[in-house]
């Protein structure tokens, strides 16, 4: 007869990836180029951002800082994937795991708040044009980008913390996900893990619904001032302002807000369906928003086009 002993703590976790998909490691060969790319792309708008005094302004001061974290949320995610699916090196030490999941949703939390940063500069623009440049001023605009980055760290203390408190039945766990993900491991847990999900919950709302209800309620704002303006070129011209930043947290939050209606409505989601688009949402925003910016900013793209001028480099456009 099989004893099931309890581990407070495993030697490590099988991740799982995806089940029973012909030819997935396909799936995270397109991760590979996706990575390249997200750094490539990133690194080169921050070389724009940084040697351009023109764009030393508050609102790229959180443009820079949303490409360092999408490099780093990248590098965090990407590589150990690549490692484990294409290489079938499935097998993470527990430590390594915490780390992981740390630095994971530590970038993902600090994107979120970049985000709603990018929608609280968008707004003291256009609703106080006269008086936004001494509201914002890049020492203000330097200290809500720290206060955000440490009030990421302070949500993902009792996650992390509340993980080692756990206890596992099996020396290697399987996690069904693609990556040490914090609801997938937690719920495979022999121990209670009711205050895992309280606080999976709260981080739910504190990532989530919260910074997109301060989004949405800054653009119902924006809405309302634009709408008074007389000329239909100047309210067209204001809310291009905004189209970056828009598309933005669309690509950002859409693709999780799917996953939770389906899982509100049916249930249960299937794991590849869960896998595959959280896996997207978490590698294509950091991918796309280096090139949004490139071709939707006029500003940056007249930067760019310096710059290639100044290092003997032929634009394309």
């Amino acid at each position: 007869m099989e004893l099931n002993v309890t581990l407070s703590r495993p030697i490590g976790f099988l991740i799982m990836g995806l089940q029973s998909l012909p030819d997935s490691k396909y799936y995270f060969l397109f991760f590979v180029f996706v990575y390249i790319g997200t750094l490539l792309g990133n690194i080169f708008l921050m070389v724009i951002i940084w040697q351009s005094e023109v764009l030393h302004t508050p609102k790229y001061m959180v443009v820079f800082s949303l490409s360092i974290v999408d490099v780093s949320h990248s590098t965090a995610l990407v590589p150990k994937c690549i490692n484990q699916f294409l290489f079938d090196s499935r097998f993470v030490t527990y430590d390594l795991c915490l780390a992981q999941m740390f630095f994971v949703h530590f970038f993902y939390v600090t994107e979120s708040y970049s985000l709603v940063i990018m929608a609280f500069e968008r707004l003291v623009s256009i609703c106080f044009p006269l008086q936004s440049s001494t509201i914002i001023t890049n020492t203000r605009m330097f200290g809500i980008i720290v206060f955000s980055w440490v009030l990421a760290f302070a949500i993902l203390v009792a996650p992390l913390v509340l993980i080692t408190h756990l206890s596992f039945c099996k020396s290697v766990p399987t996690v069904m996900s693609y990556f040490c993900d914090h609801g997938p491991v937690f719920q495979i847990a022999c121990s209670d893990n009711s205050p895992n999900w309280k606080i999976g919950y709260f981080f739910l709302c504190a990532v989530i619904f919260l910074p997109l209800g301060f989004i949405l309620m800054s653009y119902v704002f924006i809405i309302t001032v634009v709408s008074r303006i007389k000329s239909v070129d100047g309210r067209w011209k204001t809310l291009k302002t905004c189209s970056v930043h828009f598309i933005l947290v669309a690509i950002f939050f859409i693709p999780i807000l799917v996953i939770y209606l389906i899982a509100w409505i049916y249930l249960k989601v299937d794991s590849n369906t869960r896998i595959l688009s959280t896996s997207l949402s978490a590698v294509l925003p950091p991918f796309l928003n280096p090139i949004i910016y490139t071709l939707k900013t006029e500003e940056v793209l007249e930067q760019m086009r310096k710059f290639l001028r100044k290092h003997s480099v032929k634009p394309l456009w």
